[in-house]
């Protein structure tokens, strides 16, 4: 006779002596405590002797070959004639030598000024333009949003961009990522949206008193948030050319106050908090990239980033539910920017003001988790219905993504050494063809921009 399913014949007084006491709300702080235990210990095996993130040597195997685009031998006929220059550490007599992104940044430049001039030692970046900024946005969660923001940010820093990353989902797992504590919400960027507001509500409240209203009143946060700039919350990482804005549990306190400052406000442009804090605060003329990390849902905060972004990039997996998810998520982009559209350019044709726009440089939706063996057919039918807004590069999942995760890091990260070194070009090469598709977008994005300046100059 077959073996009976697991689900029949479970014995009810059995099942009711398997029980836990039932959970009251301190049981979930104790769930969470044990939780926090458990993170802080798999973060803490990053972390060197003096509890810091560091972030490991690249290899002349993998500089030459990732890097900086010369064949070995020269590489070594170089730094042996330019003893100035860093020579890098060997574990043993005679062995690879190995360099800090820090020296390899000053290699590359060396390279760059003494070099061939057919070579890319420098990526593109059009002089006297602002840094362009990346949302990377889906409501849809595990779908990839932060691990491929995560990778491009560091490829981006490999690549020899300076990079901000700014995490708005309170999740804080693109903070995690990046070794980043923040102890409230007044180190992540709700004081940059609490100043936007403030800043409105000091202009209301001079129109006011020419009319010889009464003005209203600036509570405390309000006030705080008035003395903090964009660089009182940017934080160094481990990673060189990487800085970070963070995020924690209480940025989610945001999504419930922007709502009350826009009743009190009508006339508050909300969506532009984030880019005009940025940019009044030069954060957009120190950087070359910001990579903005969103929450997995549609509010306030992602329509910050949303607004604030020149490119935007939405991962998804090719599966038939995350494609559907993914095609409304987009129906609701639309939706929510066509209605702020809509409401503000009413009120702009009744001043005979110009109206607003909402535009984006390039958008695309990329595949993530895919597997070729399992998702080629369905893959090339989102193709089909997509087109050109599908990134034709698919981040596949390998086993070192896989690793990767389990340790709290990024691919680039990862040391070779700790796998076969085939095995870590195969893994690494999805996300240098996600960024590869990405810098393509970058690119042609800033070329565009420098020749219309260009054309707008002469």
């Amino acid at each position: 006779m077959a073996e009976v399913p697991s689900y029949f014949n479970i014995a009810p007084d059995q099942a009711m002596a398997a029980l836990d006491a039932p959970t009251t709300s301190a049981g979930f702080a104790a769930i969470a405590e044990a939780c926090a235990r458990g993170r802080a210990d798999l973060a803490g095996r990053g972390l060197d002797a003096r509890g810091e993130r560091v972030l490991r040597r690249f290899s002349t195997w993998e500089i030459t070959r990732y890097l900086i685009p010369v064949a070995p031998a020269h590489f070594r006929r170089v730094l042996r004639a330019n003893p100035e220059l860093p020579q890098g550490l060997s574990q043993t007599e005679g062995g690879a030598k190995w360099f800090t992104l820090d020296e390899v940044l000053r290699l590359r430049a060396h390279f760059a000024a003494e070099g061939s001039r057919a070579k890319e030692y420098l990526p593109y970046r059009p002089q006297g333009l602002p840094a362009k900024i990346v949302a990377v946005a889906n409501f849809k969660g595990g779908v990839g949003k932060t691990s491929t923001a995560a990778h491009l940010a560091m490829s981006a820093a490999l690549d020899g961009y300076r990079v901000l990353v700014v995490d708005l989902d309170s999740q804080g797992s693109m903070t995690s990522i990046f070794g980043g504590q923040v102890a409230d919400e007044w180190g992540t960027v709700f004081p940059l949206l609490a100043r936007h507001y403030a800043r409105h509500l000091r202009e209301a409240n001079q129109a006011r008193l020419e009319r010889g209203e009464n003005p209203q009143p600036l509570d405390d946060t309000l006030a705080e948030a008035l003395k903090i700039t964009a660089g009182d919350l940017i934080r160094p990482t481990h990673w060189p050319t990487i800085d970070l804005i963070g995020a924690q549990l209480n940025l989610y306190w945001a999504e419930f106050q922007i709502p009350v400052w826009r009743m009190a406000a009508r006339g508050w442009k909300l969506w532009d908090a984030l880019t005009e804090s940025l940019e009044a605060d030069g954060v957009l003329d120190r950087y070359d990239v910001i990579f903005v990390d969103t929450p997995p849902a549609l509010g306030y905060l992602t329509i910050n980033g949303l607004a604030a972004a020149d490119i935007l990039l939405v991962p998804f997996g090719a599966s038939f539910l995350e494609f559907d998810s993914t095609g409304r998520f987009f129906d609701m982009l639309h939706s929510t920017f066509a209605s702020i559209e809509e409401a503000e350019n009413m009120a702009a044709r009744a001043l005979g003001t110009e109206g607003l726009r909402f535009e984006w440089d390039a958008v695309r939706a990329v595949l993530t988790r895919y597997d070729a063996n399992q998702q080629g057919e369905l893959a090339a039918l989102i193709q089909a219905y997509l087109g050109r807004t599908l990134s034709p590069s698919r981040q596949e999942f390998t086993a070192l993504i896989g690793q990767a995760g389990e340790q709290v890091s990024g691919i680039y990260e990862a040391d070779y050494r700790d796998f076969n070194r085939d095995t870590y070009a195969r893994g690494r090469e999805t996300f240098d063809e996600t960024y590869a598709a990405f810098k393509k977008l970058l690119v042609g994005v800033w070329r565009r921009d420098e020749l219309a300046a260009r054309a707008a100059a002469e």
